[in-house]
């Protein structure tokens, strides 16, 4: 029986590093006004009717905080990468001068910069429940076993352990909020 709870516990805390690692990929791709290549991650492009991410068909490079730029490796795939940014609507807008394609990065109004952090604190809702869920079904299979014979210590005392789990992957969902908050609302 041990073993079973020692399993649930290290189950739930996997998966609750799952949820953390799902929230950081969101978090990197809400721009906080930053050139980020990880903002073209989600973006694919028709490359001879198949369709492929930017990263797989051109070089991206940072040259400043507000300048990305793109660097097809074949020429004609200019035009396709400059149509698939534009449909995306990241907020941005593709310079293509023949040879590259430039990404300038407009600076952020006060009214931008709050609906991004609303943004953030709705990903990180969506991480909370997913953690809370975990929480949940942990319990549900202690309850189980303690049907089968698990005593009622050992069930509150794993209870307990799957309780401090959570609140410890919730408080690191926090942390990410406030410090993405803050980048976001730094001038």
């Amino acid at each position: 029986m041990t073993g079973d709870i020692s399993a649930i516990i290290a189950s739930t805390e996997e998966q609750m590093k799952k949820a953390i690692t799902h929230l950081e990929a969101e978090l990197i791709k809400i721009r906080a006004g930053k050139a980020n290549p990880q903002m073209l991650d989600s973006i694919v492009v028709d490359y001879y009717g198949s369709p492929m991410p930017i990263n797989q068909v051109a070089n991206i490079s940072i040259l400043d905080a507000r300048t990305m730029t793109i660097q097809p490796w074949e020429k004609n795939m200019l035009q396709p990468i400059e149509r698939a940014i534009i449909a995306a609507n990241i907020g941005v807008t593709p310079q293509n001068d023949g040879a590259i394609i430039r990404i300038s990065m407009p600076p952020l109004t006060e009214e931008r910069r709050k609906e991004l952090v609303k943004k953030c604190q709705a990903e990180g809702e969506h991480s909370k429940v997913a953690t809370r869920n975990i929480r949940r079904d942990a319990i549900e299979n202690i309850k189980r076993l303690q049907k089968s014979g698990l005593s009622e210590d050992a069930a509150k005392d794993a209870e307990t352990s799957v309780q401090q789990v959570t609140d410890k992957y919730i408080s690191q969902i926090e942390k990410h909020l406030v410090t993405k908050e803050k980048e976001i609302m730094a001038v």
